[in-house]
């Protein structure tokens, strides 16, 4: 189990993270939702450890070190890759580090995406490279896989069809947590959200509970966000006024 505690970061006078706390347990499948700038990628960074923040992060009990942090993937629209390796090196160069590296899941979605082997990955759309970032953080064997926003650059079927694969294939025990702003698209995937605003959790939700009180995810959305359902009318409104 991941367990943050009372995560904060600052950015000089501007809170990015206030005092942020959940659990993760083995086989979630997370949705981490936020408008820009909530704070999204700054918890994925500091659950990773590549950001120095207050308050602590554990994975099963024990601080995430060098140790133990090949059991956390990521897979960000930032890209972590080496641009100038083929996928094949990728391949070679992960069999050789992670000893759960997952080969055969490599390769099926090598075909599923239709990726080339052997072109260099600066060579790849801005869609395949989103997508070769993915895929590496679900074979390289870690049992937290933590995705920033991993699928622009593709269109809406490649990544319909991407959740049904990724459903099949999950293994018992892995987990993971998805900061998309693809709430709607990912309501029947995920079976939890986390929900920030401007830096603090407001929100934490499954998909049992709704489905017990015979809601949607974007409703529950809506409300924890105070969502004014009149704002476009208001706006309209205000532009004819103007122009009378």
């Amino acid at each position: 189990m991941i367990e943050v505690k009372n995560v904060t970061k600052s950015y000089g006078m501007t809170k990015a993270l206030k005092d942020v706390s959940f659990t993760l347990a083995p086989g979630e499948i997370v949705g981490l939702f936020g408008e820009n700038g909530a704070g999204k990628t700054t918890l994925l960074k500091c659950m990773l450890t590549l950001l120095r923040h207050g308050g602590s992060v554990s994975l099963d009990g024990a601080p995430i070190t060098r140790e133990n942090i090949d059991r956390l993937s990521f897979a960000t629209s930032e890209h972590s890759f080496f641009p100038g390796l083929s996928a094949a090196a990728h391949r070679d160069f992960y069999r050789e580090h992670f000893p759960k590296f997952r080969e055969k899941r490599f390769a099926a979605l090598m075909d599923f995406f239709e990726l080339p082997m052997h072109k260099t990955l600066r060579s790849f759309s801005t869609g395949q490279k989103n997508q070769f970032e993915v895929l590496l953080a679900l074979s390289q064997g870690a049992d937290y896989i933590l995705m920033d926003e991993p699928f622009a650059g593709n269109d809406v079927f490649n990544r319909e069809d991407f959740y049904r694969l990724l459903l099949g294939m999950l293994e018992e025990g892995e987990t993971i947590l998805l900061s998309t702003h693809l709430i709607e698209e990912v309501s029947g995937f995920v079976t939890r959200a986390l929900l920030l605003h401007r830096g603090e959790l407001i929100g934490d939700i499954t998909a049992d509970a709704l489905e017990e009180q015979g809601r949607s995810l974007m409703d529950a959305v809506k409300e924890h966000y105070h969502y004014r359902a009149d704002r476009v009318a208001r706006a309209l409104g205000s532009l004819t006024e103007e122009g009378s």
